[in-house]
């Protein structure tokens, strides 16, 4: 789909849509991808979103005004990100976009974003290393899932670490201040070997000969999309169990599993703010109104709950705002807190990031994380790692 969608309804997410239309509405952009092989986490982003918009409106919407989402399906294409900001941010009047996944995703919009002064609510965690203005960036940055990831595994399961990533940013930046760690603290990098976006299933086999080859303690894997649910297929199937060499994500969601087969992944372990088994009032709501909106068997993950919780930090920020203007925006949102449903969040008025709760989740028989780790209170945000302290927790 490469057209406009007024409302969530028509974009194949069900009838119950609550979306208004009309000049007294608050119109937003929406971008995330129902194609391509990022279509799983990004689809997760997209309900979160409509979740969250459409409740806000069933209950008024903010100052009586409903929201409007204006959309488009990038389907997973740095180009059409590209083309699509664009379009919003001129053709279509909008100011405010909920959008982007990858990192490669959110810097082919971000020039745009900040020429136009338009404000980007960015839902996915990230390799740290950026700041803007016009970005509110509600996923985790390293310090907020590496550096608890790095100590975890290097407690329980060894020293030596096999590096694997997909060929872009993010997985090259994470690479690198995991690699950062595990040597500080006495481990091996045996290997850092790297991925097309889209791989050949050849290339994966290859990959996970070279690994078994290695015999790491731990795999930390940054391949992402389809290309992640090859690779955990063909460990797999080439007999390497992840109870005792597992692999080790910061992208590897509930979604995922299941498309996988949870039987292929019990053992594999997520480094997260948030897993769908988290115990909080707002995340038990949470659940439920995803399941009712979406069917009964429908993942609930980090990427759908980032989100939504942005959605009602916008809604928020809205209100007292009065104005889809940028800088009043910003400006109302800095500072605010909100129960979301991982737990109690605070955007950072020092870096327009999240205070969120690290987690450690491990494969359960069921697809789901049981969390084995969580932090004891909410971190807050170091995307620069200016304060590159091991232990936070």
């Amino acid at each position: 789909m490469s057209g406009t969608v007024q409302n969530f309804a028509s974009a194949d997410m069900g009838s119950n849509s609550g979306s208004g239309s009309g000049s007294a509405a608050w119109r937003v952009g929406v971008l995330f991808s129902r194609k391509g092989h990022m279509r799983e986490p990004e689809t997760e982003h997209f309900r979160g979103t409509a979740l969250a918009v459409e409740e806000i409106n069933l209950a008024g919407g903010v100052l009586g005004r409903p929201i409007e989402p204006v959309c488009y399906d990038p389907e997973s294409s740095p180009e059409l990100y590209r083309r699509y900001a664009e379009r919003l941010l001129t053709e279509d009047g909008i100011s405010t976009i909920f959008g982007c996944c990858t990192s490669s995703c959110r810097k082919a919009i971000l020039a745009t974003v900040e020429r136009r002064n338009a404000l980007l609510w960015y839902p996915s965690l990230y390799e740290g290393f950026e700041y803007s203005p016009n970005v509110i960036y509600t996923g985790a940055a390293p310090n907020q899932n590496s550096l608890q990831l790095a100590r975890h595994l290097l407690l329980n399961y060894g020293p030596r670490f096999y590096l694997i990533g997909s060929d872009y940013i993010y997985p090259h930046e994470s690479n690198r201040i995991m690699r950062d760690l595990v040597m500080r603290e006495g481990g091996e990098v045996v290997a850092e070997t790297y991925l097309p976006e889209q791989p050949h299933q050849d290339q994966v086999v290859r990959a996970v000969e070279d690994i078994r080859r290695r015999a790491p303690s731990v795999v930390f894997s940054t391949v992402v999309g389809q290309g992640a649910q090859v690779l955990y297929r063909i460990f797999r199937e080439a007999g390497l169990d992840p109870r005792t060499m597992p692999i080790a994500s910061l992208t590897m969601a509930e979604g995922e599993i299941r498309a996988i087969g949870p039987e292929l992944c019990v053992g594999h372990i997520t480094s997260a703010p948030y897993f769908s088994t988290v115990d909080t009032p707002a995340n038990h709501r949470f659940v439920e109104a995803y399941r009712a909106r979406f069917g009964t068997d429908a993942p609930v993950t980090m990427y759908a709950e980032a989100a939504y919780f942005q959605i009602r930090l916008f809604a928020d920020a809205l209100a007292r705002a009065k104005s889809l203007d940028t800088q009043r925006l910003v400006d109302a949102v800095l500072g605010t807190e909100l129960d979301a449903p991982q737990g109690r969040i605070r955007v950072d008025p020092d870096n327009n990031h999240t205070y969120l709760l690290p987690r450690i989740g491990m494969v359960n028989e069921h697809g789901d994380f049981d969390i084995v780790w969580e932090a004891k209170a909410p971190v807050k945000p170091d995307p620069y790692l200016v304060d590159h302290i091991y232990d936070h927790a």
